[in-house]
């Protein structure tokens, strides 16, 4: 069998390394349209990875490459991932991708029916969140009698923080930025609401050296999340994990503008703030030091009538052996999986079918124990 990875930057790169280790393809192509670049991703993994040049904007030659292979997952910005869905629609092939934006996901949902009718499953949204930790929430719902509220918590931090913002790029500068400027979903009292990103910070405590932390409201992480559990639970949400003090500091930057889109003239210039903010971030946050990816989610209900609360938790810390950053990891290996599922028959579904809905979250958690991403699955007494 052969796999398509198109994008050779973090994300592909990674996706690129499990393929070729998972002993199920015969060749993965990496493709970028600086083929050098792809070209780096394939002579660093040193196995059965062939890097293509490819330009994401030329419709036919995407056609074309993809008609040449059993499964082909996107690691470009997601602004291309419906018009990928449409060409992986015309090649007839399965196809996943990062996912990121709520808006790209109900245009790709209207592709269902006839993805159904080609007989193909388009799995978008995989990856950490929205991807990984959305499986475990809808699986860990279903150990419930009753579920009251379900909470995600995910962050990709620097293990030695920086001032001023204690932060570093683990993947796009433009998708952080979208993070924390996009409206929310949530469910709150039983109803769907919309909040406002970087409000509602609270605090989170995980295992030393990390301690205390922040956790705030950010876009995209539910997915289609409060779809699926309205009229099911009284609360849900999603917020980002960051060391204390930098939701603050992102908001007073936001509040002054640096993510307008109003036209700026610098010199002979033409931008925008929002533009010249995330070449700014990726310039002054691209340090390289080693990551950690923490997650946890809570769900919090009843089993046999008795109140229980439901965690899962992962600490996972960059590879030093392979170079490959945690968030790498946590984001590309989880996907990297979900393509081998539905290549080899444990994901059955076809259509437009989000991870969390075709995805045993058990046999996710074997699998990525494999690579040694470890999940801690907890049920304890919910009684006060």
């Amino acid at each position: 069998m052969r796999a398509l990875v198109i994008g050779a930057g973090m994300m592909g790169s990674a996706l690129a390394y499990d393929l070729a280790h998972s002993n199920m393809f015969d060749e993965v192509l990496i493709s970028d349209v600086n083929l050098q670049k792809a070209v780096g991703v394939a002579e660093k993994i040193n196995k059965n990875v062939e890097p293509i040049q490819l330009d994401v904007n030329n419709y036919d030659d995407v056609i074309d490459l993809m008609s040449g292979v059993d499964v082909v997952i996107s690691a470009v910005p997601y602004s291309y991932n419906y018009l990928l869905t449409k060409a992986s629609l015309e090649a007839e092939k399965h196809f996943l991708d990062l996912g990121g934006s709520n808006e790209i996901l109900k245009k790709q949902l209207q592709l269902n029916e006839k993805a159904k009718e080609i007989g193909v499953s388009i799995i978008p949204n995989c990856g950490l969140a929205p991807g990984l930790v959305n499986i475990l929430a809808v699986e860990g719902a279903k150990e419930f009698d009753l579920v009251d509220e379900i909470h995600l918590r995910v962050g990709g931090l620097p293990q030695h923080p920086r001032p001023p913002l204690n932060y570093q790029i683990v993947f796009s500068a433009e998708g952080l930025l979208n993070e924390y400027t996009e409206p929310v979903e949530v469910i709150r009292n039983g109803k769907f609401e919309i909040v406002n990103s970087l409000d509602d910070v609270e605090e989170i405590i995980f295992p030393e050296p990390f301690g205390a932390l922040e956790a705030f409201n950010t876009s995209g992480g539910l997915s289609t999340l409060c779809q699926y559990f309205l009229g099911k639970v009284k609360e849900l949400d999603y917020k980002t994990i960051r060391y204390k003090g930098h939701c603050e500091k992102i908001k007073t930057l936001l509040e002054l503008g640096f993510a307008s889109n109003e036209t700026l003239i610098i010199g002979n210039t033409i931008t925008t703030p929002r533009e010249f903010f995330i070449d700014l971030l990726s310039k002054k946050l691209n340090y390289n030091d080693e990551d950690v990816v923490l997650l946890k989610t809570e769900i919090k209900g009843e089993i046999e009538h008795k109140p229980k609360i439901l965690v899962y938790e992962m600490i996972d810390y960059f590879d030093k052996a392979n170079q490959i950053s945690a968030m790498m990891r946590t984001t590309s290996y989880p996907t990297s999986i979900i393509a081998q599922m539905l290549l080899d028959g444990r994901i059955n579904e076809r259509g437009v079918v989000p991870p969390e809905y075709c995805t045993n979250a058990d046999e996710m958690i074997k699998e990525l124990r494999k690579r040694d991403i470890f999940i801690a699955k907890t049920i304890i007494s919910g009684e006060e």
